[in-house]
């Protein structure tokens, strides 16, 4: 490969168009470039001839390419011909964990979902035998597309020429500071990463709980598990990236209510069982004696007594009979049949239809620029977990005495009836909301449906009464706790009304 094939406007494999040069350093240089057969953009990593490990990295990102696993960075080609040596691989977009707590840490449920994705992502590389052993949180990207990717599987510690014999341990210990950074917006590893270094107490890096107030106690215990590599709570270290992922799994995470499991068919499938199966395992066997009188006298009344019971049962099934006829006259006799135990669906609730909203608003009618973050209001109707919509922060709970409320604004393609409203919240405490329904974009014009005091996680908002409109706010007045302020976050609304039974 000619020297110009490693400059800008350079082309590599005769496909790959090398165009801006986004770093350089030790012999290997990063850029953006064009796939000029797909016509997409893809990041190259060149390799200078005289770099010590060039066949390493090549095989590295060789081996990184059989992974599928989509929170991965895929590898498109890696080669080393004619006296260059290059990788070719997704170019990704978006923010990294470090811009992510650029401005002060993460929501504790945002944060553990996060790296969750992460730890599952690097345990599917160890099961395939690749380490990364280099988990900084610039290699931590939420994509544009909304989604987690991992940059640098296997290449990077190749690059950095490092190597370990407990990758396992090291990987979890890596994926417990990413942990820390989310949660508290410093660094507790070596290294300059942009971030501030995790503050010490006699030496030892402080705890989560101990820099930022509202980290909650389990997600507090699963860093140090994985940081320190130390029992807390009586649970072991997480040793490895499979056991920090499985730690992280059973962490609630902000997540959208299914469809098909609407709040009342959920009740009543919960308490049908509670009234029959119970029972018939709880009582005690036979410790009565049977009713029926033959099984308890066998043999003790022969012919006679079998007649008896014979001439009992004629009389028992002549006298139903006479009851059964009796009824049926005197219901015949009625002007109006019994329409309601003919029927007996219509004392089932109605189902209940999910409702896609048109658009959503960051709603502040009272403060001074009538807004509230506009500009991410469509994250929380976007049927994705890990995307939010937030308000400003506040000084005290009740917006700092600013203002009443402050809220979401969603917007239906049409006025159609409410059932209800399904909201998953964020923040370290509790929020009291309302839920306001109209026909017009006007707070006046919004009336209160539901209300719900010191509320956190996913909560249903249901009109007391039958509410119809094409506008559905959710009203903060009272906000939870945040970064040492107030702020009001939703990763999610979804909006049901009744369908047809």
């Amino acid at each position: 490969m000619s020297a110009p094939a490693v400059e800008p406007g350079g082309r590599l494999a005769d496909r790959f168009r090398l165009e801006d040069r986004v770093s350089e350093s030790g012999g290997a240089t990063l850029w953006k470039a064009i796939d000029e057969v797909l016509a997409r953009p893809v990041c190259v990593l060149t390799l200078d001839p005289d770099f010590e490990r060039v066949s390493e990295v090549v095989t590295a990102a060789r081996r990184a390419s059989r992974l599928t696993d989509p929170r991965l960075t895929q590898v498109f080609d890696a080669a080393e011909e004619n006296g260059q040596a290059y990788v070719v691989s997704e170019w990704v977009t978006g923010e990294s964990l470090t811009d992510m707590v650029s401005s002060g840490s993460m929501a504790p449920e945002r944060a553990a979902a996060l790296v969750a994705e992460a730890a599952e992502a690097v345990a599917h590389a160890h099961e395939a035998g690749l380490a990364h052993l280099c988990l900084t949180p610039d290699r931590l990207i939420w994509t544009a597309g909304s989604t987690v990717k991992l940059l640098g599987l296997a290449v990077d510690a190749t690059l950095s020429d490092i190597d370990s014999e407990t990758a396992a341990r090291d990987d979890a210990q890596g994926l417990g500071r990413l942990l820390y950074t989310a949660l508290t917006g410093h660094w507790p590893g070596d290294g300059d990463v942009g971030l501030p270094p995790a503050p010490l107490d006699d030496g030892r890096v402080c705890t989560p709980r101990q820099v930022t107030a509202g980290v909650p106690g389990f997600l507090d215990a699963i860093t140090c598990r994985a940081l320190f590599q130390e029992p807390r709570r009586g649970l072991p270290a997480l040793a490895t990236p499979a056991e920090v992922a499985e730690a992280l799994a059973e962490v609630p995470r902000p997540a959208p209510v299914p469809v098909s499991m609407t709040p009342p068919a959920v009740t009543l499938r919960a308490e049908a069982p509670s009234e029959t199966q119970p029972q018939r395992h709880m009582s005690p066997p036979h410790r009565h004696p049977p009713t029926g009188p033959a099984p308890q006298r066998p043999g003790g009344g022969g012919t006679a007594g079998r007649l008896l019971i014979t001439i009992v049962v004629l009389l028992v099934i002549v006298g139903v009979g006479i009851g059964a006829w009796t009824l049926g006259q005197s219901l015949g006799k009625q002007e109006s049949p019994p329409v309601a135990s003919a029927s007996p669906s219509q004392s089932r609730p109605p189902k209940l239809v999910t409702v896609r909203p048109a658009s959503a608003v960051g709603f502040d009618p009272l403060g001074s620029d009538h807004s509230e973050h506009p500009e991410i209001a469509n994250l929380a109707i976007d049927g994705k977990p890990s995307t939010e919509w937030h308000t400003d922060k506040y000084n005290s709970a009740d917006l700092g005495g600013l203002k009443k409320g402050v809220g979401l604004l969603v917007e239906l393609s049409r006025p159609m009836p409410i059932a209800d409203v399904v909201v998953s919240l964020g923040g370290t405490g509790s929020s009291t909301v309302e839920l306001r329904i109209g026909d017009s974009a006007d707070l006046s014009a919004l009336k209160t449906a539901a209300k719900l005091d010191d509320v956190s996680g996913t909560v249903t908002l249901t009109p007391e009464k039958a509410a119809t409109g094409r506008y559905v706010l959710i009203w903060f007045t009272r906000l939870p706790a945040f970064e040492g302020k107030f702020r009001g976050t939703i990763y999610d609304v979804v909006v049901h009304s009744p369908g047809s039974a």
